[in-house]
């Protein structure tokens, strides 16, 4: 028994909210619109590469969506290419961001938060 990999990670909210997120993570994190099953729910799938990592699903008729609840998530992170282009592209989507290097790791960080405020992390090899 072994855990093998990161699948994806899945966003719950109104059909409105999600027209943003899926603005936000196609235009400025730069995932791609793909394929979903034919599933009951309504949502998206979003890739990065041929790999679905983020899933916007519809909160349920009759439950709240989880908005502004005390939780332990606090981002999650993508290996990027070409740090001075996605900065440029960061701030040309008005995007704040604060950007850190870690010398243990050779990576060069990138931090944001989507517009309801989940974060996001972009890695870049520094080697």
């Amino acid at each position: 028994m072994a855990v093998t990999g990161f699948n994806h990670y899945n966003l719950r909210a109104t059909r409105e909210q999600m027209a943003v997120l899926l603005d936000f993570y196609t235009r400025v994190v730069g995932l791609t619109l793909g394929e979903r099953p034919g599933l009951s729910s309504f949502g998206y799938w979003l890739y990065a590469g041929a790999k679905d990592v983020l899933h916007l699903s519809e909160v349920k008729e009759g439950v709240e969506p989880a908005l502004n609840v005390q939780t332990t998530f606090d981002h999650v992170a993508f290996t990027c290419t070409d740090y001075a282009a996605m900065e440029q592209h960061l701030q040309a989507h008005g995007v704040q961001f604060g950007s850190r290097v870690v010398k243990a790791t050779n990576v060069r960080q990138i931090f944001f938060k989507d517009p309801f405020g989940n974060g996001v992390e972009f890695n870049f090899d520094e080697s």
